[in-house]
């Protein structure tokens, strides 16, 4: 021992500082002295959320861990011997070895720091032992495939000699620790000191597919049904889910056993969890599949009236067991869905009458629905050269689902003051015009009372989004302001009119195409979420020798995504030939991208715009200019 410890003074120092190695893999912290602290991890970023999902331990020693506790990422590693010395490997290389594997590469435990057990077995195993297992439906034969042993032994709990069931844990066929039972009493204990390993460990060595059950006894179970690559976990089940991610392997004290073992779990490409089905066995199998990795990770579930495996062996036979372990759950992981878990969405989706807003609300005009209806949770991308009358139709098309379908909207207009935003839409409301002007066309106004009436009724149904100051608003604040719209006025769509004047600031190395991807992601998210449908309108980029045909939705300024990403696409035209009145009354509708062919098809339609009221009609009204 002196002479260890002789050798560790002499050891040189650290050549390579812990802070280097740390920033050579990538990693960030406030501080490089001794202590836990989370951070983001280089490798996923902390996901959408952007959480700080990396832990990393430093020691005195100037050893480290860092551990990302976001089941999809598994970036982890340490140092593995004080940092710079020559058997240290770099964190990368430490992180490249734990990848795709689950569990985390970490030095061993010095075998001399833990003790070994000296039993006095006897030679056979008592009929009261015998006896005991019998009940629970075990047989001699998978007693002693499962080395069970018995024994006179001190109980710590009663303060004397007391005969125990004996189960011996072995790692590579050696005795590294006993678990012992009494035979007549549910007490349990482990002999002082030794190294925690799972039960029946050589039973998994090189298997790719293994169980874990929470008691010998379960452990035992599946055996007698012929499953020996079963192992069990040494210690009870916590009483519920720890609230913070799992703390770094050579702090997690409690779950120990995993980490001594990870050799063997390693090899396993499939885990299937047994443990009980109680409150605190269901917070051990998400423990567990925690620190395994979910993506491996099945549960199983055992039969109603059955806690564990040993209960189901009793009621069910061996049949039973094998029923079970032949129907493993896939352990949920968090974003990751199997069409089993929407049956019940999709059978509802199924039985929808033709007038459900599943299947699209009316638009208000019988032309425009044969092509395109509106569904909550998509995104419309609406354009049309200037002047063209987007925004006048988005209007009507609010104005009709509102009337008709009792929908309220958050319109995010930038290029429309409130005042005149509101004359637009008490127009289509009222159906008369609000001024006595030349477009009126001698019809008389709307009245005072009829102004008052329109506005309480748009006070209910429209709710405005503007920027305060004189700042352009960005994406992220309009999404903001939207999701307080939903909250608080139960909004079902959303117009964000128009891209142009957003705020685009963007770093420099990235382009406007990873930009206009990254915010169309975020307005698809957002309707799909609020189930709140979302229009946007894009001004197509400057035609050359343009000739009054209408554009195309590859025309639209900035980037293809606005049709690549799209739910739908729908460009709005009306012809500049002054010399033909009705021609310039007609709006031209045209659908060029529907992605839910239950909801609409490409194609295109007319509707006639009344200048009076405002309102888009299906037949010409004819005597508006």
């Amino acid at each position: 021992q002196q002479q260890q410890q002789q050798q560790r003074q002499d050891r040189p120092k650290a050549a390579v500082p812990v802070r280097d190695l740390l920033l050579e893999a990538g990693i960030h912290l406030g501080h490089y002295g001794p202590g836990t602290q989370r951070t983001s991890c280089p490798k996923c970023l902390g996901g959408t959320d952007k959480e700080k999902s990396l832990s990393v331990t430093i020691k005195e020693d100037g050893e480290f861990v860092y551990h990302c506790f976001r089941g999809s990422c598994g970036f982890r590693g340490g140092s593995g011997a004080p940092a710079g010395s020559s058997s240290s490997p770099s964190p990368s290389s430490s992180s490249a070895q734990g990848a795709g594997q689950g569990l985390v590469p970490l030095r061993q435990g010095k075998e001399g720091s833990y003790s070994k057990p000296r039993p006095k077995f006897l030679p056979a195993l008592p009929p009261q032992v015998l006896q005991f297992f019998a009940k629970r439906g075990i047989t001699r034969e998978t007693l002693d495939g499962g080395q069970v042993q018995a024994e006179w032994t001190h109980c710590p709990q009663k303060g004397h000699n007391a005969l125990a069931v004996a189960f011996p844990y072995y790692e590579n066929g050696e005795l590294v620790n006993i678990k012992y039972r009494l035979a007549d009493e549910k007490v349990f204990w482990q002999v002082k000191g030794c190294k925690k390993v799972l039960y029946g460990l050589d039973d998994i060595a090189n298997e790719s597919t293994i169980v874990i059950v929470e008691g010998e006894c379960d452990k035992l179970a599946l055996a007698q049904a012929g499953f020996k690559n079963c192992v069990s976990v040494p210690d009870g089940a916590p009483s519920k889910v720890a609230e913070q991610g799992p703390p770094s392997p050579e702090e997690d004290k409690k779950f120990s056993y995993v980490w001594n073992c990870r050799a063997q779990l390693d090899h396993a490409t499939r885990i299937l969890i047994g443990t009980d089905s109680d409150e605190p066995g269901q917070a051990l199998g998400e423990e567990l599949a925690r620190r395994l990795g979910k993506e491996r990770c099945w549960s199983l579930r055992w039969p109603e009236g059955c806690k564990d495996a040993n209960d189901t062996l009793r009621l069910h036979g061996e049949e039973g067991v094998r029923r079970v372990l032949e129907q493993p759950e896939a352990f949920p992981i968090r974003g990751l869905f199997d069409f089993r878990s929407f049956q019940d969405d999709i059978l509802s989706y199924y039985g929808l009458k033709d007038a459900d807003e599943r299947r699209g609300v009316s638009t208000g005009w019988s032309t425009v629905d044969e092509y395109y209806r509106v569904v909550p949770g998509e995104l419309t991308i609406v354009t049309g050269v200037p002047n063209s009358g987007k925004s006048e139709w988005i209007d009507a098309l609010l104005y009709n689902i509102s009337a008709s379908s009792g929908w309220c909207f958050a319109l995010c207009s930038m290029e429309k003051k409130a005042r005149e935003h509101g004359r637009q839409l008490l127009e289509k409301h009222v159906g008369k015009p609000f001024f006595d002007a030349p477009y009126a066309r001698g019809e008389k106004r709307m009245s005072q009372e009829e102004v008052e009436q329109g506005l309480e009724w748009l006070g209910e149904r429209f709710f405005l989004i503007r920027h305060e100051d004189e700042m352009l608003p960005n994406i992220d604040w309009i999404l903001d302001i939207g999701r307080a719209a939903v909250m608080r006025y139960g909004i079902r769509g959303l117009v964000i009119d128009p891209y142009n004047e957003l705020d685009h600031q963007r770093p420099d190395s990235r382009s406007e195409t990873e930009y206009v991807s990254q915010m169309l992601t975020k307005i698809k998210r957002f309707a799909q979420h609020y189930d709140c449908h979302v229009w946007f309108v894009a001004h197509p980029k400057q035609l050359q020798n343009w000739r009054g045909e209408a554009p195309d939705l590859y025309d639209i300024s900035g980037s293809a995504h606005f049709i690549n990403k799209a739910d739908n696409g729908l460009v709005i035209h009306r012809s500049r030939d002054t010399s033909d009145p009705a021609t310039m009354r007609q709006a031209q509708i045209y659908v060029r991208k529907v992605r839910n062919k239950a909801a609409g098809h490409i194609g295109d339609c007319v509707l006639y715009y009344d200048r009076r009221s405002g309102r888009y009609l299906t037949e010409d009204p004819g005597d508006a200019d």
